[in-house]
């Protein structure tokens, strides 16, 4: 089984059975907040604007922090690929797209791909010093600007204002909300305002993971120090250096719109990493691999290429 489909299948497990857990009453909270009894996390996130709000240093909010600081720092963006519902819900979506629809957007994502691999290649020059290369590089995040706007409403408002917007959040209240309706008849204005809002972030803001989760910019700050099971390419065996081949097929697949082969091409560098595997499953000549801790050169002496994040050399 490929990584896309154990990846699918553990996200949809993790949320049925939080549903499961939300209505019928058993207390383990949802992924905005988790846990079991006195024991239980709370999104770094809302933790944050939880403080904010109340002026206080809650004990539970700092510890959540810290767990999560851990873990950011030993496996990066993980729970994006593996665990929100967010992306598993883009995933379903695109499924159920027409095939050819599906057929045409894949081939021009790889035309794209190709094409930056093809002019890299013949590129004599360093691009990441280069001011005419730079237009081509990603712009900066404006998922952090996002992430400011949400502290500064907090304050501004006395409460996390974007606790109401959150699609996490909105995903487990929609579920909630409709299973009291037809459990209990309950109609209120919810149950068509909260789907609404989830439906119109879900469709209109696709590219939601990579442009505007503030959730996602908050692990992108420390998922620059992580450098456990990143991806790292073997330069003796892929097609692009060993045979000068033009593929970047780790690039077409990247649900992160990270290029690994050509970092300073892509929207996103490897602290936005999510662990998917989608580039070690995509690479024909097996030349990704995601080693505990990644190193420049492999004992055989093999170099490896090494990433860095586009937009702080854009900064330099």
């Amino acid at each position: 089984m490929k990584s896309n489909n154990i990846r699918t299948v553990t996200a949809a497990v993790v949320f049925v059975i939080l549903c499961v857990g939300l209505v019928t009453g058993i207390s383990m909270g949802t992924l905005s907040g988790f846990g079991w009894d006195t024991i239980s996390m709370l999104c770094p996130l809302g933790a944050i604007t939880t403080m904010i709000a109340t002026k206080t240093l809650l004990p539970r909010a700092l510890v959540s922090l810290a767990i999560m600081a851990v873990l950011v720092f030993l496996f990066g963006r993980t729970f994006c690929g593996w665990v929100c519902p967010i992306p598993l819900f883009q995933r379903i979506g695109a499924f159920f797209q027409p095939s050819k629809k599906r057929h045409e957007l894949n081939k021009k994502k790889n035309e794209e791909v190709i094409a930056i691999a093809k002019n890299e290649m013949k590129c004599t020059h360093d691009c990441s010093s280069c001011s005419s290369c730079a237009s081509k590089r990603a712009a900066l995040d404006s998922r952090h600007y996002v992430l400011g706007g949400a502290l500064l409403s907090t304050a501004i408002f006395g409460f996390p204002v974007f606790c109401l917007i959150c699609p996490i959040g909105l995903t487990f209240a929609s579920v909630l909300v409709l299973w009291r309706l037809f459990a209990m008849g309950d109609m209120t204005w919810s149950v068509v305002l909260i789907p609404a809002i989830l439906i119109v972030e879900l469709v209109f803001l696709k590219k939601w993971c990579t442009r505007f989760c503030p959730l996602s910019a908050l692990m992108n700050l420390i998922g620059r120090f992580s450098k456990t099971t990143t991806p790292v390419i073997d330069d003796s065996l892929c097609l692009e250096t060993a045979k000068d081949s033009a593929c970047s097929r780790c690039a077409a697949v990247c649900e992160a719109d990270i290029n690994l082969r050509h970092p300073d091409f892509g929207e996103r560098g490897l602290a936005d990493c999510t662990r998917c595997r989608a580039c070690v499953d995509a690479c024909p000549a097996h030349a990704i691999s995601m080693p505990l801790i990644a190193r420049k050169k492999d004992s055989k002496g093999q170099t490896y290429a090494e990433i860095e994040n586009p937009v702080d050399k854009t900064v330099k």
